[in-house]
């Protein structure tokens, strides 16, 4: 499976489009749906399995200027508004390096390369009403159904981290391919 073929996982999928749709209407700058909604579309794919549940829809986005935790509210609060039931989390990447201890983010990508595994280091958008994916330490591990810290977690505490999360969200009880490399 590729980058091509992931996007089109996204884009042949109406509840994922419904949801891209709903982001994009928000108008928030530098936006991008990452982690767990590319993820795990892939993983149920390759899996052969029916499309997980939306446990959360981790909307990542990114401006400097409004930086109040407020604003996330807002935007969650507009969001629910279109998609009712949907478990929106829409936050400005420009301010959690504040609660991550990491250097300032300079996008929302930037800070999407920094999430714990490199499987969920992934992210979708649409512009021009077209999928447009990124996977920000390449396809492999997404693909190949590997578990592996990203650089920012590659240490004794993030790979703890890391085993403590797959062993909290159930991921091998849902995906018995998936191989653990820390």
């Amino acid at each position: 499976m590729s980058g091509r073929d992931v996007a089109g996982l996204i884009e042949s999928d109406p509840g994922a489009m419904r949801i891209l749709r709903a982001a994009a209407d928000l108008g928030l700058p530098d936006w991008w749906i990452g982690a767990g909604f590319v993820r795990n579309r892939v993983w149920d794919a390759i899996s052969n399995l029916p499309v997980s549940p939306e446990r959360d829809v981790d909307v990542a986005y990114f401006d400097p200027e409004k930086v109040d935790p407020r604003e996330d509210a807002r935007a969650e609060a507009q969001a629910l508004t279109v998609m009712p039931g949907v478990p929106w989390e829409i936050r400005n990447q420009a301010r959690m390096h504040l609660r991550n201890g990491d250097e300032p983010h300079t996008s929302a990508l930037d800070a999407i390369s920094r999430w714990p595994e490199t499987a969920t280091c992934v992210a979708v958008t649409l512009r021009a009403g077209s999928v447009h994916l990124v996977c920000c330490h390449g396809t492999e591990d997404l693909v190949g159904m590997v578990v592996r810290p990203s650089p920012a977690f590659d240490n004794a505490a993030g790979r703890a981290k890391v085993r403590s999360r797959m062993e909290a969200k159930g991921w091998l009880g849902r995906w018995a391919g998936l191989r653990l490399e820390i």
